[in-house]
């Protein structure tokens, strides 16, 4: 006789049962132990049918197969890689560099300027060896209050051969916004343009505000106003003087400010590790989820300042060898001269972004063809708004991903521009990236919820819980809704802004939209 029942030991128990019987415990605790029975062998192995079933097999054995019920924590469907994150990032993003030492590295798309891989390389080395006779020195903060444009690079990466931190900020940031980043980062040094120089000059009045020459050295990339420097002298030092650094995975890289959307911005520290781990979860490996060629042009219209232009457009690219096409400022003609011109394949974007291109009725005068693939990123696109932009460019790939600053960004990305892609839903941002975990818990209960059920994300890796309302459905695809924050709160129930503000900007005659309460 075979028989089930639970057993309070909260693991599945098989033994001898007396009366030639075999007992079969079973709770909910994904434990399993095996006792001998009697002149017998039982094999466990687990069922996907969540059920606890015992069957008779053949050769006088029994077999016992155990299902573990969901656990609905979700794993990228493209298998986990090793990743070598014990590097710095600047070594890590150069890597390769000797397989394409002359291919286009930076495109600077207001004066049509390239800088080959080994020119890119050499002005990081020598803006190194600059910094460093400035005095700047392993640990210590240079902010970048810049525009789009090669020395942006050359001060990041240079910052971080030094073992320095490079903390980026808005240039159109007021001088308050901008003085108290200074002081909360303890910057030593700015580099800007000649145009934000005056929001760097403390009012007379202000006497703990930090001054020129004083608190901070400021360096800008045109002709400087008094008291400043020109990079261009940063670039005259020999290369072979740069010092030697003994830089760990742990060291901070860049600390970039965020969630200002909420309440003022907060630095945000990440490190060689969380960087490089980020980078190799989208572009390394046989089947990468953000698939890049050497022989891409990617499209940097976004603001290097922000980490998704930083992240995905720069560091991702320089790993994968493709050519950055630096646009200083979004502007919509310009921008899509510039796409046919350089031929962009890989144009990283957000909705707002994509919402001008599906509603310019210019588009189609511009040859855009070569456009192969779109990610769209920084906030939801809307299923209609994602869907009108496919019917616009039909021979490109778009793809949803999905991140935060603190996770160095990207925590799910659409499988459609992996190199082997998957199919992937209008509205989704993809599935968790490689070598991470994902599950959606209620906001109230912090229970772990299932299959399309609205939750909190929580992501395991560096233990980060986002604050993002959204759920992950069937086919484990992630789907964002809104910020916890921005909820809106009307007779009881919860109300995403976002959702309706996709709704109202599908009409042909509205712009854009935002709803408030």
């Amino acid at each position: 006789m075979i028989y089930v029942h639970a057993a309070p030991s909260g693991m599945i128990s098989i033994g001898a049962a007396p009366s030639n019987r075999i007992d079969v415990r079973a709770a909910p605790s994904n434990m399993i132990s095996v006792r001998a029975a009697p002149s017998n062998k039982i094999p466990v192995r687990a069922a996907p049918s969540n059920k606890i079933y015992v069957r008779a097999a053949p050769s006088n054995m029994i077999s016992v197969r155990a299902a573990l019920l969901p656990s609905f924590v979700y794993r990228s469907k493209l298998p986990d890689i090793p990743i070598t994150n014990q590097i710095p990032l600047h070594t890590y993003c150069f890597e390769n560099i000797s397989q394409y030492p002359e291919k286009p590295c930076l495109i600077t798309g207001s004066n049509g300027r390239i800088y080959s891989y080994y020119e890119t390389h050499l002005n990081c080395q020598k803006t190194a060896v600059g910094l460093s006779k400035l005095g700047i020195r392993k640990g210590d903060v240079i902010m970048l209050l810049l525009q789009n444009c090669p020395e942006f690079v050359f001060s990041f990466l240079g910052a971080s051969m030094l073992g320095a931190v490079s903390t980026t900020a808005n240039p159109f940031y007021t001088q308050a916004e901008i003085f108290k980043q200074i002081k909360a980062s303890k910057t030593k040094l700015i580099i800007t343009q000649s145009q934000y120089v005056k929001k760097l000059q403390a009012d007379d009045s202000g006497e703990n505000a930090p001054r020129i020459g004083k608190d901070f050295i400021v360096v800008t990339v045109d002709d400087p106003p008094e008291n400043c420097l020109r990079f261009s002298t940063l670039l005259d030092a020999d290369e072979k003087e740069i010092p030697s650094v003994s830089i760990q995975p742990e060291n901070a890289v860049l600390l970039p400010y965020s969630s200002g959307t909420t309440g003022p911005p907060k630095g945000t520290i990440l490190t060689h590790k969380s960087l490089t781990s980020s980078i190799a979860q989208q572009v390394d490996g046989e089947n990468p989820n953000l698939y890049l060629k050497s022989s891409d042009v990617v499209l940097c219209a976004l603001p290097l300042f922000h980490i998704y232009a930083i992240h995905i457009v720069l560091l991702c690219s320089l790993r994968a060898g493709a050519g950055v096409l630096l646009m200083p400022k979004f502007n919509n003609t310009i921008l899509m001269q510039l796409i046919q011109r350089y031929r962009v394949s890989v144009a990283p974007v957000v909705p707002p972004l994509v919402r001008a291109l599906v509603k310019n009725p210019e588009v189609g005068s511009f040859d855009l063809s070569s456009i192969r693939a779109v990610l769209s990123g920084a906030a939801p696109l809307g299923k209609e708004l994602e869907d009108a932009f496919k019917s616009r460019f039909p021979q490109a790939v778009v793809g949803q991903g999905y991140g935060m600053t603190e996770a160095g960004p990207v925590l799910a990305m659409s499988l459609a521009l992996a190199k082997q892609s998957f199919p992937s839903k209008s509205g989704s941002c993809g599935t968790v990236v490689r070598n991470a975990e994902l599950k959606v818990i209620d906001i109230d209960t912090g229970l772990t919820l299932g299959h399309n059920q609205s939750g909190e994300i929580c992501i395991r890796g560096p233990q980060i819980m986002k604050g993002d309302i959204g759920f992950v459905d069937e086919d484990e695809e992630v789907f964002i809704i809104d910020r916890i924050k921005e909820m809106i709160k009307f007779r009881g129930f919860q109300v995403a802004p976002a959702e309706l503000e996709a709704v109202l900007s599908s009409h042909p005659l509205v712009a854009d939209a935002a709803v408030v309460a």
